[in-house]
């Protein structure tokens, strides 16, 4: 049976797109759930309802997260795999080696620490009327805490954040074009830059331990299993990355949802025992990874479309998240919503580690600047510049005016 011909454009490289996907997300859902994109190297498809990305995301023997072998490439040309590119035992083995070291008691410690933090960046963004939000705050709030957390130098941060964009600019593009080996070369000596830079402190753990992350990698075991020296250095440059990008596009989303959204703003100031729930919507409105990509592992079917090994599908978490199926009203911003089932962290083996010290920093940026700042308002008209992958729903510069 040949693939059914799409009725519909769907580009997410557009701009136009990808600043208001939400309309062709709701087509998708109605007409083409499984839309076949036409034209690209790869056998690429989008899923937009809930109930399929959910179910793919569940099921990591059908679905794999594993995509070295798509690029066509020697592996000693390729970047090395983490955890995320990983499937099955070896994920596992992983993710409880982790878990074990990432403990909530590390996060725990850092809640009075993260707040003075947010309270002097925010005490500073007041302090000059004018400022862009991105550097002001929510970039150096997550990348200073997962800095401590780790256990690497605040001082570095700049540095980490060059590395952190350098890595995720052009995440999932390859997905619509041909893939680059010149710039699978460039990642991997990006990694390589990152791994030499944690090679003499996870040295100095092991002669000195300290009470963070580093010591627990160095340290940790599970079941007679420990970290190799290539999967610890894998492991921290992930969490450096992984700590900062989402949490900083989160906390931005929030205020450009409530600045768009003036009632729910007054509630919170109102009533901020409504954040936590406030944050959910956020995640869930305006996710900040719009999608998550899979490989097939076998032939089948899905929606009606047949999928065939090594195909690629694109879980958009930002189209499930609007879901008539499971939301009520999905296009209203709703800060008191509840029950809030949405896919923003992901779902299945793969769900976000990081996703409770991610709310716990948004929660904390937000308070600050409600506590703080009575007023905010856009600083200029222009379209705010977006992020250059297409994966995250996210701006590089946001100009307030805070008083």
């Amino acid at each position: 049976m040949p693939d059914a011909q799409p009725t519909f454009a769907f580009d997410p490289l557009d701009e136009a797109v990808r600043r208001d996907p939400f309309p062709l997300y709701a087509r998708g859902r109605r007409e083409l759930p499984v839309l076949p994109h036409r034209g690209l190297p790869l056998r690429l498809f989008s899923v937009f309802r809930y109930a399929d990305c959910q179910a793919i995301l569940r099921d990591d023997r059908t679905w794999s997260n594993d995509f070295q072998t798509l690029a066509g490439l020697d592996e000693a040309e390729l970047p090395p795999p983490s955890m995320l590119g990983m499937d099955g035992a070896e994920h596992h083995r992983l993710r409880s080696l982790v878990n074990k070291a990432f403990t909530p008691r590390i996060v725990k410690r850092l809640e009075e620490r993260m707040a003075q933090i947010a309270d002097d960046l925010v005490a500073t963004a007041v302090a000059a009327g004018e400022v862009d939000l991105v550097q002001a705050l929510t970039y150096p709030l997550p990348v200073t805490i997962i800095a401590e957390i780790i256990g690497v130098p605040v001082r570095d941060r700049e540095q980490f954040k060059q590395w952190s964009d350098q890595a995720v600019a052009l995440l999932g593009a390859g997905f619509f074009g041909a893939i680059d080996p010149e710039r699978l070369r460039r990642q991997r000596a990006l990694l390589d830059e990152m791994h030499a830079y944690f090679v003499p402190l996870a040295e100095e753990r092991r002669r000195d331990p300290r009470e963070d992350l580093i010591t627990g990698l160095v340290q940790v075991e599970h079941e007679g299993s420990r970290l190799s020296h290539e999967e610890m250095l894998a492991m921290l440059t992930l969490i450096l990355v992984a700590g900062n990008e989402t949490t900083t596009t989160l906390i931005g989303n929030a205020v450009l949802e409530l600045l768009a959204h003036p009632d729910s703003l007054r509630q919170l100031r109102e009533d901020p025992a409504l954040l936590p729930r406030a944050i959910e919507e956020v995640l869930r409105f305006a996710s900040p990874v719009q999608f998550d990509p899979r490989r097939a592992t076998r032939d089948l079917e899905l929606g009606g479309q047949p999928i065939q090994e090594n195909d690629m599908v694109l879980c958009w978490l930002g189209s499930a998240n609007r879901d008539e199926e499971v939301f009520e009203e999905p296009d209203r911003f709703d800060i008191r919503r509840a029950p809030n089932p949405h896919l923003a962290f992901g779902f299945g083996v793969h769900y976000c580690m990081g996703s409770n010290l991610a709310r716990l920093e948004a929660e904390v940026a937000l308070r600050a600047l409600l506590q703080r700042a009575p007023h905010w308002e856009r600083a200029g008209s222009d379209p705010l510049p977006l992020h250059p992958s297409p994966v995250f729903r996210a701006v590089t510069k946001l100009p307030l005016r805070l008083a």
